[in-house]
């Protein structure tokens, strides 16, 4: 099994003529994502490598049956692009576009909200999320890992194909980029959860960053809810105090957001964080190893 995207998924590309869409329209078919169709406005009745390019997404959803929408798009587009899917009544939309206005995204999170919340947002400035061995909607390497049994959540798109190249031996179920901007479709807790229901997923894998919140609600969910075992890291132990890092959401004020008060909040709720990626690799090879 894998969480939210699966051999059944009918992905199309929202900006599939662009450079970045059709080089990476061409990578997911590599990997052996079912991609049906794509959309660039304008360009109805062209192809990318033999995927028929619609105007809207409406009549590509109408004539493919796509249900997944991978967003290669600018970001003052982004905000249109998704609520064109929304309202097609997509099924899951990943939003790669980095650069996207803060109050963009969260008018489109609110209309997909407001929508019914039928429309899974992952994103934006993402990688996006693969299931080795079944279908891959962004720009994770699809060869670094394999089918397995651990489910990987990470805000750090590079910190994503470390994990899986470092626990390639074991292989994974899903793993979700979530992005780093400061709002979010989909969350660390959503994708826990995922992987919790997940009867093919026997242990969790959490990437953090400094700045922000959501590691340690993360942590008081894990405690309250999760069964599993979960290994951590949170990318920033060395970052320069009062210094802004990486991502837009990597704001540290205080002592709120640090790396130091996210590991003690996660370690409080049981979980097993490691100081580098490698360690926290190495910790869930022990634990995969345990079971």
């Amino acid at each position: 099994m894998a969480i939210f995207l699966n051999e059944k998924s009918r992905v199309l590309v929202q900006g599939i003529t662009g450079t970045e869409g059709s080089r990476h329209t061409r990578r997911m078919i590599a990997a052996g994502t079912n991609i049906v169709a794509g959309v660039t406005p304008g360009k109805s009745g062209q192809d990318v490598d033999g995927v028929p390019v619609f105007n809207t997404v409406d009549d590509a959803v109408r004539e493919t049956g796509a249900d997944v929408s991978v967003l290669f798009v600018p970001p003052r587009f982004a905000e249109a692009a998704v609520v064109e899917a929304i309202d097609a009544g997509l099924s899951l939309a990943v939003v790669i576009s980095e650069g996207i206005p803060v109050h963009d995204t969260a008018r489109f999170w609110a209309y997909a909200q407001a929508a019914g919340d039928t429309t899974r947002i992952i994103g934006p400035n993402c990688p996006g999320l693969i299931s080795p061995g079944q279908s891959n909607a962004g720009i994770i390497p699809a060869d670094i890992t394999k089918r397995g049994r651990i489910g990987l959540v990470s805000k750090s798109g590079t910190l994503t194909y470390q994990m899986m190249y470092e626990l390639r031996d074991f292989g994974f179920s899903t793993c979700v980029g979530i992005g780093g901007d400061p709002i979010v479709g989909t969350t660390h807790i959503d994708c826990l959860q995922a992987f919790e229901d997940d009867s093919e997923t026997d242990a969790m894998v959490m990437i953090g960053e400094i700045g922000g919140d959501a590691e340690e609600r993360a942590a008081e969910y894990i405690k309250a809810n999760i069964s599993k075992p979960v290994v951590g890291y949170v990318a920033g132990f060395t970052a320069p105090e009062g210094k802004t890092m990486g991502h837009a959401g990597a704001i540290v004020s205080g002592s709120s957001g640090t790396a130091t008060a996210k590991r003690e909040a996660l370690e409080a709720a049981g979980v097993r964080v490691g100081r580098t990626p490698s360690e926290a690799a190495a910790l869930m090879r022990e634990t995969m190893l345990a079971r």
